[in-house]
């Protein structure tokens, strides 16, 4: 049996970094539709995961030529539509996760299905948060709506890796009571 491959379809590296994860709750952005969306921190080095996400997205645009076309004469460039694939060290230069990455935010109107390690369902909502490290799902695609072109990234499913940092400045309530004294509690 072949295998079919999807070429706007990517499968993020494990040092992807998870930001503004909203996959339990769709949000509403400046009054659009409800969506589930998060920011994929990917390190500049991880160039594997860089690569695929260039192939992917030059395989929607040229997918998505008539759609970009739209009553135009011609296809605009590339490189002049909307990439989403964004430089950190450019874009964010004060935010020090994103720091030496490129990112790429992805949504989705159905919620993304979200595993563990061992892909297990994760259903405690704690466990994913701003600051995780995971794999990410994700197809990118064409879009023309009034005038506004370029490529987008959906969001399908995550594989969260391994805990991380919390971004937002919030501490968790394991590192709030994580003291010295943690055998003499008990004693």
């Amino acid at each position: 049996m072949a295998i079919i491959t999807n070429p706007t379809k990517v499968i993020t590296g494990v040092n992807t970094r998870w930001s503004y994860a909203n996959v339990w709750d769709p949000k509403a952005i400046d009054g659009g539709k409800p969506k589930y969306s998060v920011s994929l921190i990917i390190p500049k080095d991880d160039e594997v995961t860089v690569n695929k996400i260039k192939a992917a997205i030059q395989a929607a645009y040229e997918e998505g030529q008539s759609k970009l076309k739209g009553n135009g004469k011609s296809v605009p460039p590339l490189s002049a539509i909307k990439n989403p694939l964004r430089d950190g060290d450019i874009e964010k230069p004060d935010d020090e996760a994103y720091a030496g990455a490129y990112f790429v935010n992805a949504n989705s109107a159905t919620a993304p299905g979200v595993v563990d390690a061992d892909r297990q369902p994760i259903i405690e909502r704690s466990e994913v948060y701003s600051g995780v490290y995971g794999r990410a799902s994700i197809n990118f695609y064409a879009f023309n709506v009034n005038g506004n072109r370029g490529i987008a990234c959906g969001l399908n499913n995550l594989q969260k890796i391994r805990d991380g940092e919390p971004l937002g400045g919030k501490a968790s309530a394991e590192s709030d009571f994580a003291t010295e004294d943690d055998d003499d509690f008990l004693s």
